[in-house]
């Protein structure tokens, strides 16, 4: 039988708000896999979420910028061992001039553009540092790129909101619009912009789940009652379905049909990146 620590419990419990006793049964039942643990805790209904844990795992800063008026925009995450660094100036000045050479560089192509000055900042500041990922967003015809930076550098998120009209990126409804959607995204942690991005193996997963939690019903409402649970699911995680943060008697998409019908103008979200430290 594996050993079971309370760091293990814990872990679990935060990422799961069951209680102790339960997060340990699972873990020992799952032989201290995580993961596994998670999955059992669902399957017996106990742990609603069932989305893996957002603790911070390492320190560093996510950073994002954009330019050109709303048409760039580049985001990154660059980690470091400590908190004491990610707030030392030197390593924050040293992420702001990655900003710079990341709108000259592809998706995850900054790390190697900049090993060496990476190594030479290493030696200055004493601490391993990692530029983890980096993403570069161009408008696609008509539209604004927005970004939003929460809890300090810990979240960020970049985005691309569409429309047809070119005045209408020059509206500050519309910008308000994006940068709301931005918070939206940072509080609410959407998997996928829409039910076709979901991966077929997560909603087998997510199924079998359902389904062991209606065991021992009659099999004539089985599949009605998965079918439900597995709308509801999806509902919450694909941004277009998610009951808007600020107004959670409307979705993602009838505020932007909303705010498109004022500016007379087609909205929508062509896509996004929400990076948060370690996760």
């Amino acid at each position: 039988m594996a050993e079971i620590s309370a760091a293990q419990v814990k872990e679990l419990r935060d990422a799961t708000n069951v209680s102790m006793m339960e997060c340990k049964k699972a873990l020992v039942e799952a032989g201290g896999d995580k993961d596994a643990a998670v999955r059992l805790l669902r399957e017996r209904g106990l742990a609603i979420a069932g989305k893996k844990s957002t603790r911070t795992a390492k320190e560093g800063l996510v950073a994002a910028e954009v330019s050109d008026g709303g048409k760039l925009g580049v985001m990154l995450e660059v980690n470091c061992e400590t908190d004491f660094v990610a707030r030392n100036e030197v390593f924050q000045a040293f992420v702001k001039d990655l900003l710079v050479k990341a709108r000259d560089v592809g998706d995850d192509e900054l790390a190697d553009a900049v090993k060496d000055e990476v190594v030479a900042k290493v030696a200055e500041i004493g601490e391993n540092i990692i530029v983890r990922r980096n993403i570069k967003y161009e408008v696609q015809g008509t539209g604004l790129i927005a970004s939003y930076i929460h809890l300090g550098g810990k979240m960020g998120v970049l985005i691309e909101v569409g429309c047809e009209k070119e005045e209408t990126t020059q509206n500050a409804t519309f910008k308000e619009l994006v940068k709301d959607i931005t918070l939206h995204i940072a509080a609410c942690n959407p998997l996928c912009l829409k039910r076709d991005e979901v991966p077929e193996e997560l909603i087998r997963s997510e199924r079998e789940i359902f389904a062991k939690q209606v065991e021992g019903k009659p099999e004539n409402i089985i599949e009605k009652i998965v079918t439900g649970k597995l709308e509801k699911y999806l509902g919450q995680i694909c941004l277009v379905e998610q009951a808007f943060v600020k107004n959670p008697d409307q979705s993602v998409t009838q505020v932007l049909e909303e705010k498109g019908g004022e500016l007379d103008d087609a909205l929508s979200i062509r896509r996004y990146a929400r990076y948060q430290i370690g996760a």
